[in-house]
């Protein structure tokens, strides 16, 4: 039955919209407030009011964690109504609680949808990451090329000098050695505390936001976010599971991953078309943050769609 359902992704768009729409109000009551738990919660309850509206049998494959680590939206929780079309679900409810806590910018609530079986069930581990904007050649930077190959070949493509390129980097000690070999070339450095699925979208909007290329290490989970968001905005990413010891190996065992060694593409993290929504918690570059006004919360989302390539950002008034 579930297989004979089409994947309508205009109809369910609007849908997603509204799933992180929720999510973002929840937690607007919590920002600046310095308690990251109770902000992640209160935006995980109201994804999950909000998707068991939804008709879709829906899976989460990228989520809170495992079963016995988070209570709700985890992996492998069924949500929807049971009715319509089977999908994978990949979401934060709330991607920069620390930002959120803190009130500072580009925390977001993120979430994507496509068919069933085609978001990759990415292991609670680190990604090595490298994103570049749309416009070039395939492949014409590698996680195989030393970050100063990978700036001397984007410039190239580019048509422009080393010193012309920006990297968007998350500001992390194990990222030391990569940040000072980018800056020997000359490239210029956007260090990002948090949120690596903003710091991706960046490549995709080079002419708004500066930024040509994203690398470094960060959550898995967020890697298969974040190539959503780029199998509809355009460009290209590539992601490397990295496993620190044999428990986050076993990890990768139980999501049906053999190949630990395996570079994947975008298109191998995000197969088939992909529906993807984000709304602001706190201002940031790629929408701005809740708003609040008299008897009114008001937010941004961005809506994208990969079967068109259609890009949306809706403002939404609720009155409270």
């Amino acid at each position: 039955m579930a297989a004979t359902i089409d994947f309508n992704d205009r109809m369910l768009s609007l849908g997603l919209a509204r799933v992180s729409e929720a999510a973002a109000m929840a937690s607007a009551k919590l920002v600046g407030r310095g308690d990251e738990k109770a902000a992640d919660q209160a935006a995980v309850n109201a994804m999950r009011d909000q998707l068991n509206m939804l008709d879709i049998q829906g899976v989460v494959v990228i989520g809170e964690g495992e079963r016995d680590e988070a209570p709700m939206l985890f992996i492998g929780e069924e949500v929807g109504t049971g009715k319509g079309p089977a999908v994978d679900i990949a979401l934060d409810p709330l991607e920069g609680t620390t930002l959120t806590a803190k009130d500072m910018p580009n925390a977001l609530t993120v979430i994507a949808m496509a068919p069933r079986g085609t978001l990759l069930h990415a292991p609670d581990v680190y990604m090595d990451k490298l994103a570049i904007g749309p416009g070039y050649n395939k492949n014409v930077v590698s996680l195989d090329m030393s970050p100063k190959e990978r700036v001397a070949a984007l410039a190239k493509a580019r048509g422009c000098n080393d010193d012309d390129i920006t990297v968007c980097v998350l500001e992390r000690p194990r990222h030391e050695n990569m940040i000072e070999e980018l800056r020997s070339t000359g490239a210029a450095i956007r260090l990002i505390t948090d949120g690596d699925v903003a710091g991706v979208i960046h490549c995709a909007e080079h002419e708004i936001t500066g930024i040509d290329m994203y690398m470094g290490s960060g959550g898995a989970p967020e890697g298969v976010l974040a190539a959503s968001a780029l199998k509809c905005m355009g460009g290209q990413m590539w992601g490397k599971l990295l496993f620190r010891n044999d428990d986050e190996r076993a990890r990768a065992a139980k999501a049906g991953i053999t190949d630990l060694d395996r570079v994947y593409s975008r298109d191998e993290l995000v197969t088939q078309d992909v529906i993807f929504a984000a709304t602001g918690v706190t201002d940031g570059s790629v929408v701005k943050g809740i708003k609040r006004e008299p008897g009114f919360l008001e937010t941004e989302t961005i809506l994208m769609r990969s079967k068109t390539g259609s890009v949306r950002r809706m403002v939404y008034r609720n009155p409270v």
